[in-house]
């Protein structure tokens, strides 16, 4: 069978080397690669035939050089995860979270579940979807039947009433922003 199948490679095949060759140099970047690409193809080609000759030879020869080249540039897209360097100074943060700033993060999560709780159903359900799920607001809209302005609407109103329950009430208008790298109870300012 080897012989039936090397006659059948030199007769279907190599006969289209110099197109394969032309193919090969028109779609791959890397000219000093096309040599390599074309004996891999060449490999791809006999292994498959050696199970089962195909039934349109020079079609399975450039669909497989065009796979090959596919798979070749997949892998060059994956990216190796591997630790370059000194990794202490990744650990920065955990080593500078103290027991009182853990403490303190739980209490204003607390606070922060209490609040969003306390919300109207339909507000906390739009907020929750908007902020948390981070729906688009058209898809939340879609979502519970309701305008996009509705939806707009509610997140306003659930954000400015988890500010107030934070900020002391709405009398509270001049209360400035939290820092939201540090979390609403580390962020706040006394008023000058």
């Amino acid at each position: 069978m080897a012989t039936e199948l090397d006659a059948w490679f030199v007769r279907e095949i190599l006969v289209h080397e110099e197109a394969l060759m032309r193919y090969l140099s028109r779609c791959w970047p890397r000219r000093d690669e096309v040599h390599d690409l074309r004996q891999e193809t060449y490999v791809r080609v006999y292994q498959a035939a050696a199970r089962a000759l195909p039934l349109q030879p020079k079609a399975f020869l450039f669909t497989s050089a065009r796979n090959l080249m596919a798979d070749h540039l997949r892998r060059a897209r994956v990216v190796s995860i591997e630790p370059m360097g000194d990794l202490e100074p990744w650990h920065v943060l955990m080593d500078d979270l103290s027991p009182e700033r853990w403490c303190g993060g739980r209490q204003v999560l607390h606070r922060l579940a209490e609040a969003f709780d306390q919300l109207p159903d339909r507000c906390r359900e739009v907020l929750w979807l908007r902020r948390v799920e981070e729906l688009s607001q058209r898809e939340v809209a879609m979502r519970l039947g309701i305008s996009e302005k509705t939806v707009e609407k509610h997140v306003a109103k659930g954000m400015r009433l988890l500010a107030d329950s934070f900020y002391g009430g709405s009398g509270h208008a001049g209360a400035p922003e939290a820092d939201t790298d540090a979390g609403p109870a580390y962020g706040r300012q006394g008023i000058d």
